[in-house]
C-alpha cells in the first residue's frame, strides 16, 4: 500500500516555477529543485516523474496565472487602445520589478528550450494562440468602437503586441532602460 503524500503538490509546482523561472531549464539542477520545493528526490521523482515534467507543469502553471491577469485586464472596461496600453505598461512595470532580471518564463523559455523540445515548443504555440485571439477580440472591438483604424488587420495587430511584449522582455533583460522601453511601447501604440 502507497503511503499517502505529505506536501501540496500545487505548492511545489509553484516552488519549481520560481526556481526554473528565475535560473532557467537547464541550468536548474535536480538538487535546486529539492531545495526550492523542500522535497527530496525521490518525491520529485515518484510525484512528477522527471525534471522536464515538472517544469512542463510549472511552465502551464505560469502560462495559467499570467493568462489570467491578462484576460482580467482586456475584459475591463477600457476602451481598446487604453487596454492596450496598459498591458504594455504592465509589461515594462514587471520588468522593473525584477530586480534579478528573471524576466518573463514564457519569454525565457522561448529562447532557451523550444527550439530542442517539441512538447514545449507546443506547449508555447497553444498559449502564443490564446494570447493572439483575446488581444485580436480587443482589436476587433476598438475598431468596431473607432478607438483603432478599421483599415488594419486585427490579427496582424495581435501579433504586433505580441511581439512588442516580447522585444520589450527581451529589450529590459539587455539592459536597455525604462525610458527606451516606454517609447518603444509608444511606437508600437503608434502603429496600431
Amino acid at each position: 500500500m502507497a503511503r499517502p503524500r505529505k506536501f501540496d503538490e500545487a505548492r511545489a509546482v509553484d516552488a519549481a516555477m520560481d526556481a526554473f523561472w528565475a535560473a532557467g531549464y537547464e541550468a536548474t539542477s535536480t538538487q535546486d529543485l529539492c531545495d526550492a520545493t523542500g522535497l527530496g528526490r525521490s518525491s520529485i521523482y515518484n510525484t512528477f516523474k522527471s525534471k522536464h515534467d515538472l517544469f512542463e507543469r510549472a511552465l502551464a502553471r505560469y502560462m495559467e496565472f499570467k493568462n489570467g491577469e491578462l484576460f482580467e485586464l482586456l475584459e475591463g472596461e477600457l476602451p481598446a487602445r487604453p487596454k492596450l496600453r496598459a498591458l504594455l505598461q504592465r509589461v515594462i512595470d514587471d520588468e522593473a520589478a525584477y530586480a534579478d532580471g528573471r524576466g518573463c518564463l514564457v519569454v525565457n523559455t522561448c529562447v532557451e528550450v523550444s527550439a530542442h523540445d517539441p512538447s514545449v515548443a507546443a506547449s508555447l504555440e497553444r498559449d502564443y494562440g490564446v494570447r493572439l485571439e483575446a488581444i485580436r477580440a480587443v482589436i476587433e472591438s476598438g475598431q468596431r468602437d473607432g478607438d483603432i483604424a478599421r483599415d488594419k488587420d486585427p490579427r496582424t495587430l495581435a501579433h504586433l503586441v505580441i511581439a512588442a511584449i516580447g522585444g520589450l522582455r527581451v529589450s529590459a533583460r539587455a539592459g536597455v532602460d525604462r525610458s527606451a522601453l516606454q517609447s518603444v511601447a509608444d511606437a508600437a501604440l503608434t502603429a496600431i
